[in-house]
């Protein structure tokens, strides 16, 4: 009598997942919050003392004026006036939001972060038929520049933006909604990306399948291949 192996047996967790779910920065890019650190030792200043002034308890969905600006309750304006005014407050002379954003972007002649690998596995996993889609903690006004960094149409069946949806990362719903927008998929259905542990154990919390990507995203890479068997 033949057996199959483990890996074909009925309802396997290979066999169940038709749907990967991204988070977008930090995975397709380098995490805002290395780039905060780094901020923060220009400024001279700890860096977990600025991460706790400009995000809060990122784990967290609260009033918090960074989390309000991520599900589109605020302007990038208010949200930059309130954190500076924290900021000098707590003593730390010289921070700006604008400041941070200016301070993430290369320079001429510096090396960028390649994540060209994760759009190559995002095409690897298109080819053998998985359902793509984002889930992003975003600001509405980075809606159309954070586009244009990866082919989002090509790569993705749907994009949930927090700004554009009114909530954020880790709220069980933005989870919800993006298996919806795939085709009703169960969440043992899919698995998810992100570089925020609170937001990986979230989405584990709902039954999806969750992978964190640190710094070098190429052991997550692994993980989800063999998850996926590409």
């Amino acid at each position: 009598m033949t057996t199959m192996s483990s890996n074909h047996q009925p309802g396997s967790p290979r066999q169940q997942l038709k749907a990967v779910l991204w988070d977008f920065g930090g995975v397709f890019t380098a995490s805002p919050f290395q780039g905060l650190s780094e901020y923060a030792q220009s400024l001279g200043t700890d860096a977990k003392a600025l991460r706790q002034i400009v995000f809060g308890v990122y784990g967290e969905d609260s009033d918090h004026p960074w989390h309000k600006l991520e599900r589109g309750e605020q302007s990038m304006a208010d949200t930059a006036a309130q954190l500076q005014e924290v900021a000098e407050q707590s003593n730390i002379a010289g921070f700006t939001l604008d400041g941070f954003f200016q301070s993430m972007r290369p320079t001429d002649g510096e090396p960028r972060d390649d994540r060209s690998q994760v759009v190559e596995m995002v095409r690897k996993l298109r080819a053998a038929g998985f359902l793509n889609g984002i889930i992003t903690n975003n600001i509405r006004e980075f809606s159309n520049a954070w586009r244009t960094m990866i082919p989002v149409d090509e790569l993705f069946e749907t994009v949930v933006d927090s700004s554009a949806e009114g909530m954020r990362k880790p709220n069980p719903k933005i989870y919800l909604l993006a298996l919806e927008r795939l085709g009703q998929l169960a969440p043992e259905q899919a698995v998810f990306l992100d570089d925020v542990e609170d937001n990986v154990e979230a989405a584990r919390k709902l039954g999806i399948k969750g992978i964190r990507v640190d710094r070098d995203p190429a052991p997550a890479l692994a993980e989800l291949a063999q998850l996926t068997g590409i």
